[in-house]
């Protein structure tokens, strides 16, 4: 704590209680509270204020070292209300720092070169996989999910692997892109939702393709969540365009590979929770192609 000692004294802060919480301090004092953390220059913050973009914690005070926020006191809402407001301030965000620029020749080859060395080692892995459960003789319960499902896998790496061609073809002579600043860490931990709606964790942010933001978002909340509807919504306030939206699909149908770390109950709801995502991103996706003509 008496490394945070200056700024507080600095700030004409009288603290009643400290928290601290991972890499922060809470501060409370008779009137308020405060939050302390590691100072990082950050110049995207700086672009969010001339972008009239300012659902963020604000800075109060700063020495060498640390940084004061205001704390925001989050109010109760239900996560499915929730993760629809962060779409709604995530569409905003993206709005707000839309610019175009000149693309490096290499930029659409490098996204090309990294989904197609992807492909390759899923479809390795997952030959690898079913290639040594289909020798045993008998098959623990997580292995019987990815037997009777290695079709379905297959299915979304070849998916993947078609239409990268077709993105790319369609992007390789751009010689401008759509860029954003991408919040980058997106999560319902880092939301907060008051009187107004509030990012927290800049500490990743970068400016780079809006479906970057969308994809991770995906990743880690596809599960628990209705994205299609939660992507209709984004698109109402902010529409992607044919390639953006073509290679976050792509993206979206790419299946991780699997942590088989803990008991086989844990491996068996971590493989489940694979597939369910696959089957998802397939509903998701389908009504779009159905829709263009292109299935």
């Amino acid at each position: 704590m008496y490394r945070v000692r200056p700024l507080i004294e600095k700030s004409h802060l009288k603290p009643t209680k400290y928290v601290r919480l991972k890499s922060v301090y809470i501060i409370s004092t008779k009137e308020n509270k405060y939050v302390i953390k590691k100072k990082k220059d950050n110049p995207i913050i700086d672009y969010l204020k001339t972008r009239n973009f300012d659902y963020y914690p604000k800075i109060l005070n700063e020495d060498e070292t640390y940084q004061l926020t205001e704390y925001i006191e989050e109010i109760n809402v239900p996560p499915e209300q929730k993760i629809f407001d962060l779409i709604d301030i995530v569409s905003l965000l993206h709005y707000k720092t839309t610019h175009f620029k000149e693309v490096d020749p290499n930029y659409y080859k490098g996204l090309y070169e990294d989904v197609l060395n992807n492909i390759e080692y899923l479809e390795a892995y997952y030959n690898d996989l079913i290639t040594v459960i289909d020798s045993k003789e008998f098959m623990a319960p997580y292995e019987y999910v990815i037997a009777r499902n290695i079709g379905k896998i297959y299915q979304a790496l070849n998916f993947a692997r078609d239409e990268i061609d077709v993105w790319y073809d369609s992007v390789k002579d751009e010689t401008r892109g759509r860029v954003v600043v991408l919040h980058n860490n997106l999560d319902l931990s880092h939301f907060i939702r008051n009187e107004s709606s509030y990012l927290i964790s800049w500490d990743k942010a970068k400016i780079d393709s809006p479906i970057f933001d969308l994809y991770k978002l995906y990743k880690r909340c596809g599960n628990e969540y209705d994205f299609g509807s939660l992507l209709s919504r984004y698109e109402e306030k902010y529409p992607l365009f044919e390639h953006e939206k073509r290679f976050l699909f792509i993206l979206m149908s790419l299946p991780d590979d699997i942590d088989f770390e803990g008991s086989n109950y844990n491996v068996t709801q971590r493989v489940s929770e694979r597939i369910d995502l696959i089957y998802k991103t397939e509903n998701i996706i389908s009504p779009y192609y159905s829709k263009e003509g292109k299935d």
